[in-house]
């Protein structure tokens, strides 16, 4: 019955709409002289010509539209980095985006939870709103077999183990340096593990998934100038 009300209600302030003309006062005149005769509260007459007069499809959460039709400050997840490619980025629980500047040109600049600015193509795809679960890291677990149920296997500390089994193992007490006789932290096969690159050379560029913060591009340009000037002089 509840249901039925708010239908006809919305129904009959819609007709009524369109019959005046659109100015201000003729609107405030409708709401105004408007019958409670359908809606029993105002409350409810209230809620219901804010939805009605004020409500934007930009603006509703889980819609799914490039970023040229978003605003300025929107939050967005499950953003495509090329456009028809599919949802990429921030789509771990919890996590948004948030568009820094208005859409209008070919590109949008997103600020990624990371907190990296990143330019995308207007036309890449996005989902407003945040993800749900945000209270998914804070989990704790009750058991060690709760992890088993995850895929992840328990780790052990390569000095807990025998020196058949890793470097570091073996020796009296706690001590890494006496069963492995002082060598560098090593891998169970054998290889050190604190130096050379550990990490691949992040990419970047116009629409890479990577581009450093502003503070580092600015000491960058500010050195680049620097060497030009040196070398002109």
């Amino acid at each position: 019955m509840s249901l039925w009300r708010a239908r006809a209600a919305a129904s009959s302030v819609l007709n009524r709409l369109l019959q005046h003309s659109s100015s201000h006062s003729s609107i405030n005149n409708v709401l105004r002289n408007f019958s409670t005769d359908v809606a029993d509260t105002p409350t409810l007459r209230d809620k219901m010509m804010k939805q009605m007069v004020h409500l934007d499809i930009n603006a509703q959460v889980g819609s799914c539209m490039p970023l040229a039709s978003m605003r300025i400050g929107t939050l967005i997840h499950n953003i495509e980095v090329n456009p028809g490619q599919g949802g990429k980025l921030v789509r771990a629980a919890g996590t948004c985006a948030k568009i820094l500047k208005e859409p209008t040109s070919k590109e949008c600049l997103v600020k990624l939870p990371s907190g990296v600015e990143k330019m995308f193509n207007s036309q890449c795809r996005a989902t407003i709103g945040r993800v749900s679960n945000a209270t998914h890291n804070s989990r704790k677990l009750r058991k060690a077999g709760q992890s088993r149920w995850l895929g992840r296997r328990p780790v052990v500390r390569g000095v807990a183990m025998n020196p058949v089994d890793h470097p570091h193992g073996g020796g009296e007490g706690r001590s890494k340096s006496s069963g492995s006789f002082g060598r560098v932290s090593q891998t169970p096969w054998g290889k050190p593990t604190k130096c050379g690159r550990n990490q691949e050379k992040k990419r970047s560029g116009k629409f890479g998934l990577y581009q450093a913060p502003k503070n580092k591009q600015k000491k960058a340009k500010k050195y680049k100038d620097r060497k030009q000037d040196a070398a002109s002089n």
